[in-house]
């Protein structure tokens, strides 16, 4: 009766050892596993939430903050051109404030401050990324508006649209002009922006042409808000962004200042 019994166990332990093989064996290989994670994958993971926490972000900024170091900085003289064309001027606007519009004015070069937004003294306004102009629904007398000229040369652009140009229109809470609402393309992982590669005709408060290009967001210190344009402003009333015939010598002396890095006047 005993052998039977006996004969029966022999089976039972070598199916034990056997599986007792198989779960050391899974075990070294989830030890393995983890310890090549902990040493590849991590570190590089953990790079990456570094930077996103320390990337600036255009949503979630403290509330009515402003860029620091609101010092006028002077930067090197546009080069004067070597064709017929006007002179490309660069300027960057301090609109990081959440709350304040910072109004521009493009035959100056320079924001300005504003008492009535019905004045003609401003032709673009800046607040963070949105901006607006002065004409349609944001202004009672300004005539601005905006035309999207697409991705193009800047250079290339050599005249502008005399008409159909685009005012501000009503939104839901506020006035927007459609042609700006999305001027850059924001990565959602590090919640940046980037300016994109269009150019814009500007028709401004009092019916002059502009053309103006988008370069970038950021301030020196990584805070949003600090937009930097280049632009051609025409005051003779034209859109043509050409030198009359024989004005090459006289436009080159007459070039405007030194790009500056305004602060915020308001």
């Amino acid at each position: 009766m005993n052998e039977p019994f006996g004969e029966s166990t022999q089976p039972k332990s070598e199916v034990d050892k056997k599986g007792q093989l198989w779960r050391n064996l899974f075990l070294l290989n989830l030890c393995v596993s983890l310890l090549l994670v902990g040493i590849f994958w991590l570190p590089a993971k953990l790079d990456q939430v570094g930077d996103f926490l320390n990337s600036p972000s255009v949503n979630i900024p403290e509330e009515g903050k402003m860029a620091e170091k609101p010092v006028e900085k002077v930067e090197p003289e546009p080069a004067k051109p070597t064709n017929n064309l006007l002179a490309t001027q660069v300027t960057t606007v301090n609109a990081s404030s959440e709350k304040e519009y910072v109004y521009f004015d493009f035959s100056s070069g320079k924001p300005v401050n504003i008492l009535d937004t019905s004045s003609l003294e401003w032709d673009l306004a800046f607040r963070r990324g949105k901006v607006i102009s002065n004409g349609g629904a944001s202004s009672k007398l300004g005539k601005a508006g905006l035309i999207d000229l697409g991705v193009v040369e800047f250079d290339e652009v050599t005249e502008v649209p005399m008409d159909n140009y685009t005012q501000d229109m009503a939104a839901k809470t506020e006035t927007e002009n459609p042609v700006l609402t999305k001027w850059y393309n924001y990565n959602y992982f590090t919640h940046k922006l980037t300016a994109k590669k269009n150019s814009y005709a500007v028709r401004t408060a009092n019916g002059k042409f502009a053309k103006f290009q988008f370069m970038s967001f950021y301030c020196d210190n990584k805070e949003a808000g600090c937009i930097k344009i280049r632009y051609v402003y025409q005051d003779d009333g034209s859109n043509s962004f050409l030198r009359p015939s024989g004005a090459f010598k006289t436009a080159s002396t007459a070039s405007s200042p030194p790009e500056t890095e305004t602060a915020n006047p308001l």
